[in-house]
């Protein structure tokens, strides 16, 4: 029977088990409480190699339900490492791992390597639930929200099947993708939103100072100003005489929007009509889809289940009506169907993801299919970016001039109606 040397999750020395193959190896030492790092088959007949024995170390005491349910104390209410800082922490700690330091030892390596306090005092709090005989999974669980759904279930993932540093290098390689993707809609979207709020304000400001000005002399002069002006004049009398409403009609506007967006079905209405809004419904299908490949892959090379991986991946596209259609592919799953079905049906993702996904589906392969294809949706999505880049400053530049224009014609109405009374 093959020899399979692992080291533990507490950095205990490296001991050896004997098992069929590599998988019963990694079930085995989990059904005798013993977390594994790494499981790797070993050839006895080398000299360097020690005789075949089997260990049994006593599984570590695990903590009751109360004691866990408290574990996470009130310094993790809100999150204390960045997402890009979340990936540097756990490449650092594949890397640590993948040298040979036991899991302990990375930890607090990494702990002494000039973080802020608050970030310390997580770690902190990680490696005295490992100390305490708790999974690398379950310790990253006990920090609250600290870390997210998909990263505590890859790493307990990787602990069961043994693959626990390539599982961490992949976990981070997801957030730096993640973080790339999310820098990159800033940055873009940043000018043009920085646009539209100086036009907003720019307008309000002529309507409100100039215009009433200009238009004062013409009050007499005419007997029946055009609609334009009336239009302006009205709207300048209305922030000329409540300009003090204006603030908290908007406050009131605003939270009124996020009570309706937070009910399910205004959200769903809601995030379907923006899916059909020009360049911008483009933009955001193409960051869901990016999103939904890389993690879905991610996922599923890591060993989480397929029904697990489509819950968690669920979560990352941020859009309800695509969500819808995750819950009808798990539905489809978990009665034995095809997962390129319902994505085909919905018409939210492209022919060529759903090509992917029925070529992986058939080939057993689906895994190393999302993830080569995520590279080129990734392509696609910093294209779909640069597209709304380019194509909202022109967009803008003509409602501002229609505004002016709108001005410069209420404006020039009346005095041509009076030049006109002259003669």
């Amino acid at each position: 029977m093959p020899t399979f040397a692992y080291k533990t999750i507490s950095g205990a020395a490296r001991a050896t088990i004997q098992a069929t193959d590599r998988p019963s190896a990694v079930r085995e030492l989990m059904r005798r409480g013993i977390t594994p790092v790494s499981v790797e088959a070993i050839d006895l007949t080398a000299p360097d190699r020690a005789a075949p024995g089997l260990p049994t170390p006593a599984a570590p005491a695990r903590p009751d339900a109360g004691e866990r349910a408290s574990s996470a104390g009130s310094i993790f209410a809100s999150r204390a490492m960045s997402r890009s800082e979340m990936a540097s922490f756990i490449r650092e700690l594949g890397t640590a791992v993948q040298a040979g330091l036991p899991l302990i030892q990375a930890l607090r390596t990494i702990a002494r390597q000039g973080r802020s306090q608050r970030q310390r005092a997580v770690l902190e709090k990680i490696i005295g639930e490992v100390e305490h005989g708790r999974s690398l999974a379950d310790a990253f669980a006990s920090t609250g929200r600290e870390f997210g759904e998909l990263v505590i279930n890859m790493v307990r993932a990787g602990e069961a099947s043994g693959r626990l540093e390539d599982v961490l290098h992949q976990a981070a390689e997801l957030l730096d993708q993640d973080v790339k993707l999310r820098r990159s809609i800033l940055s873009a979207t940043m000018y043009p939103f920085i646009l539209l709020a100086l036009l907003v304000i720019g307008v309000i400001v002529i309507v409100t100072f100039i215009v009433p000005r200009v238009l004062e002399p013409l009050k007499g002069q005419v007997t029946s100003l055009p609609l334009p002006t009336r239009i302006v004049q009205g709207v300048a009398d209305f922030f000329g005489g409540y300009w003090w409403a204006v603030i908290p009609a908007v406050v009131v506007g605003v939270y009124g929007t996020g009570v309706l967006y937070a009910q399910p079905a205004w959200r769903l209405k809601f995030d379907t009509f923006i899916l059909r809004v020009p360049i911008l419904g483009r933009l955001l299908r193409d960051v869901a889809v990016a999103r939904f490949t890389r993690t879905l892959g991610t996922l599923t090379a890591a060993g989480v289940p397929i029904l697990q991986s489509l819950r968690i991946t669920k979560g990352t596209l941020g859009n309800r009506a695509m969500e819808r259609v995750i819950d009808d592919v798990a539905e489809q799953v978990a009665g034995g169907r095809t997962i390129a079905e319902p994505m085909e049906r919905s018409g939210y993702f492209p022919p060529m993801l759903v090509q992917i996904v029925n070529l992986g589906e058939r080939s057993g392969r689906l895994d190393e299919m999302l993830n080569q294809a995520a590279r080129s949706f990734e392509d696609r999505t910093e294209t779909s970016v640069k597209l709304f880049t380019t194509a909202l400053p022109p967009i803008l530049v003509v409602i501002l001039a229609c505004c002016v224009g709108f001005l410069v014609l209420a404006i020039l109405l009346p005095m041509l109606q009076m030049q006109d009374s002259i003669r």
